[in-house]
This record gives structure tokens, sequence and C-alpha cells, in this order.
């Protein structure tokens, strides 16, 4: 089965809160809290959380890889988070890393079309890149290339 990798977008905080949990795995929450895109991931499936702010609709820009990690089995599921909000999640094992600005990355981004506007694909919330860019955003982040599974993805030997 195919490995998909992710970019899912939340402020800083947002982000950090989901790879803190303290009782258990940690969580992703995407697109504010809507299940539909969660819907796309699948158990296995890499997922690294970029963070353009510190604080949700802040303007203390932060451009910055904040948690990175593998989802885990499990259908979407709401939580409560009181107030009235009931978000859908995912549950996601975390691995350790260190955040990482985008920007050195930018120019050898697979994912960005334009230099000048690569920013865009980050207004969707989530969105899939290829192994060649989990694999910079990794590295940049420090995480351990075996904990996400890198090489470890099927392979398919031709017969002749």
């Amino acid at each position: 089965m195919a490995r998909n990798n992710w970019i899912a977008v939340a402020s800083a905080a947002h982000a950090r809160r989901g790879c803190a949990a303290v009782d258990g795995p940690g969580y992703m929450q995407v697109c504010h809290g809507k299940v539909a895109p969660l819907k796309r991931v699948r158990p296995g499936d890499r997922v690294a959380y970029y963070a353009p702010t510190v604080s949700m609709g802040g303007k203390d820009r932060l451009q910055s890889f904040v948690s990175i990690g593998i989802v885990l089995p499990g259908e979407p599921y709401a939580f409560d988070m009181g107030g009235g909000f009931v978000p859908f999640r995912k549950d996601v094992a975390y691995v350790a890393a260190q955040e990482a600005s985008i920007l050195p990355l930018v120019p050898q981004f697979e994912f960005v079309e334009s230099p000048q506007r690569w920013g865009y694909k980050f207004r969707f919330g989530l969105f899939d890149i290829s192994d060649h860019d989990m694999r910079l955003i990794a590295q940049a982040m420090q995480a351990d290339p075996q904990a996400l599974h890198f090489g470890t993805e099927p392979q398919y030997a031709l017969a002749f």
C-alpha cells in the first residue's frame, strides 16, 4: 500500500498542542475541525505541520515546520473542546524533531510552482506532497528517518 505525505497548516500553538498529548497519542486537526479533509488521510501516512504564525490569526510570523509524524489507524473522531466547538481529529504518532524554517527549503520543494507565490498551496489547510519534499522537511527538522518509515515502502521487483 502506498504511503502518502501531507502538509497540514495551523498556528504553532495549535500544532504544538496536538503533539503534546500526555495520556496517549497526539492528534491532527485541520481546516477548523472539518471531517472531510481528514478522510483523505490514511493510517501510515506521514504528516508535517507548517505554522505560518505562532498564534491563530496572529501577526506573529513564524513560517516553520513544527511537528512531524505518522498517522495512526482509526477513523476521524469528534472531540468536544468546550464552548460548543467539536472538531474532528485523527491520531498521530509524532516523532522527536526540531522546529525548522521553511524559507531555506522553498527553492528545493517540488510542490512549489512559483517561488514568488510559494505560500499559495498552504491556503488549503491540508495538501499532499512527494516523498522528496517530505524527506527535505524531515531532514531540516532533524527527525529520525527510520521513525518516519523512510525506506520501508514496499519494493516491487519486475519479473521478466
